[in-house]
């Protein structure tokens, strides 16, 4: 089993990054969060599922350990491809998804393209303990990133913005970019707003 890989980033899309180490170029399937994240860097380091199927062996690559978890959680569902948890942390950030996992927020899950109500359901089924006791670093990956949101959100309600509006649109903030700080959040926020 392969646990990460370093190098050069040779090649970065969307849906994939090409890093090369030791004079070999290795195609790494990715979420458009690992892609925001890689977003103007030479090198990376990348953490790896190795998918094997029939026809191919395909290497899927995080941005971070817990990214990865989630990931692996997400496949073990029934119905739940490598492809589609790649789409689902593609639509959601990491949180977001947990979030949705832990309060049984199927709504959230069915918005995801290719995600209907039976598999929305089965995933907040069959993950909602994983996620309640979770692993630490799960539990720590959630709460950093709530606390940020919680704080972005009650300095907008202050300064007079709708809970709703705001909230959305730290939602949307976060999803392009996980790793905002508060100050980040609420200074994007008010050119949004």
């Amino acid at each position: 089993m392969y646990e990460f890989i370093s190098g050069n980033l040779a090649d970065l899309t969307p849906a994939y990054a090409v890093i090369e180490t030791v004079g070999i170029g290795y195609q790494i399937n990715i979420s458009l969060n690992t892609f925001a994240q890689l977003e103007g860097k030479r090198e990376a380091t990348l953490y790896l599922h190795l998918v094997v199927r029939d026809d191919a062996h395909l290497l899927f690559g995080f941005s971070s350990k817990e990214e990865r978890e989630l990931f692996r959680n997400l496949i073990s569902v029934s119905g739940v491809g490598a492809n589609t948890a790649r789409i689902i942390l593609s639509s959601l950030a990491p949180t977001e998804i947990i979030q949705a996992i832990a309060q049984g927020d199927v709504n959230m899950l069915k918005q995801v393209k290719g995600i209907g109500l039976k598999t929305a359901q089965r995933i907040v089924i069959d993950l909602k303990d994983k996620i309640a006791k979770g692993s630490s670093e799960l539990d720590i990956f959630a709460s950093a990133n709530n606390t940020i949101h919680q704080e972005a959100l009650s300095a907008l309600v202050m300064l007079g913005f709708s809970k709703t509006v705001a909230e959305k649109t730290i939602n949307q903030i976060l999803k392009s970019n996980p790793s905002q700080t508060v100050e980040g959040i609420v200074k994007n926020a008010l050119k949004g707003l």
